[in-house]
């Protein structure tokens, strides 16, 4: 415990997003330097109780009600984690908190508020950058009102989404084949194709099973899936960019994590000047959003038009084995280990 910076490795949550997380969470708990950095682990069950534990909380002591319940650090003078019970400190003062909870409570500004309230640094975005980047209709109105191409869509909210006049509205205004998402979630959670207008209601019910904003996306026709990952220096900086070949129709939760024939090609196989203008777009959204740290941009190519849109901003990317932002910069000759080193000496 000589000095080294105390950083809690945040992981697990409540939200469908919970598996994904501990994956991510095993990724970056193998590559953190042990020598340089005092590593706390966190994670928070599905009932949304953080424990503090061994590495047993990665591969399901979660589940098993393994680990300390504590409470979470409650304000500058204080940073430590407290046993739920008792309130006697169990760790040293946080210096930062790295979290990896995908999803809501996670990746939405909730949990960055938490450590914000206690001055704990932390990495990634901020609590206004995480709020609107994970609010897809927000994110892409902004980006809109800044000139940046975005998919278009409708939205639909609450009892809306189950008035006719609005879906058969939506459905008017932006054809067949669409996608239907959940408007604050991520990890292809909770999304359809629609190619038949028989099928809209399921799949908007299947997306309000996870969030009550729903948004309606024209699909790109063709389209070729390519990511950036940014970092958060000064200026941003924009790794090479990388395309998705899923194995089926779209990258589906399914395709990403459990589908062995999706590809990742990095670098993609695009020309010099539009991997330039894409990256540039990268930076230019990071920047809009208010973002900090890290986080993946995703974007639309058609194949037959042409035509570029930017999808979404993902600010808590995944760190799994297959996972776009760490391989991007792996890449871009930023290893893993080294990955997170810098993204914590960002935080600080």
């Amino acid at each position: 415990m000589s000095g080294r910076p105390v950083v809690a490795l945040v992981f697990g949550g409540a939200s469908p997003e919970h598996d994904v997380s501990l994956v991510s969470a095993r990724g970056i708990h193998e590559h953190l330097d042990d020598g340089r950095w005092n590593v706390v682990l966190v994670g928070i069950d599905r009932g949304g109780q953080p424990r503090v534990g061994d590495a047993g909380l990665l591969s399901g002591g979660l589940d098993r009600g393994e680990g300390l319940a504590v409470r979470w650090p409650a304000c500058p003078a204080d940073r430590t984690l407290r046993e739920q019970e008792t309130g006697r400190p169990v760790t040293p003062p946080l210096d930062v908190a790295f979290p990896i909870v995908h999803g809501a409570h996670g990746e939405d500004g909730t949990l960055q508020g938490v450590f914000a309230l206690a001055g704990v640094r932390c990495v990634g975005a901020g609590v206004l950058g995480s709020a609107l980047a994970m609010d897809k209709d927000r994110a892409r109105r902004m980006l809109e009102a800044a000139g940046i191409p975005v998919v278009e869509d409708a939205l639909l909210e609450g009892g809306a989404a189950r008035d006719p006049a609005a879906r058969q509205a939506a459905l008017e205004r932006l054809g067949l084949p669409l996608f239907v998402k959940p408007a604050r979630a991520g990890s292809s959670v909770g999304i359809s194709k629609v190619r038949d207008p028989g099928e809209l209601v399921a799949a908007i019910e299947a997306a309000q099973a996870v969030d009550r904003k729903v948004v309606l996306e024209r699909a790109v026709p063709e389209a070729r899936e390519i990511e950036v990952a940014v970092l958060g220096e000064d200026p941003p900086r924009a790794s090479v960019c990388g395309e998705i070949v899923p194995h089926g129709e779209f990258y589906s939760y399914e395709a990403k994590y459990d589908d062995p024939e999706s590809k990742l090609l990095v670098p993609a196989p695009i020309e010099a000047d539009l991997s330039e203008r894409i990256r540039a777009l990268a930076v230019a959204a990071f920047r809009e959003l208010d973002l900090a740290g890290m986080a993946r941009v995703d974007f639309l190519l058609s194949r037959t038009t042409g035509a570029l849109v930017l999808n979404e901003v993902n600010t808590l990317p995944g760190f799994t084995p297959i996972s776009m932002y760490p391989r991007l910069w792996e890449a871009t000759g930023l290893p893993f280990p080294a990955l997170l080193d810098r993204l914590i000496e960002l935080a600080r």
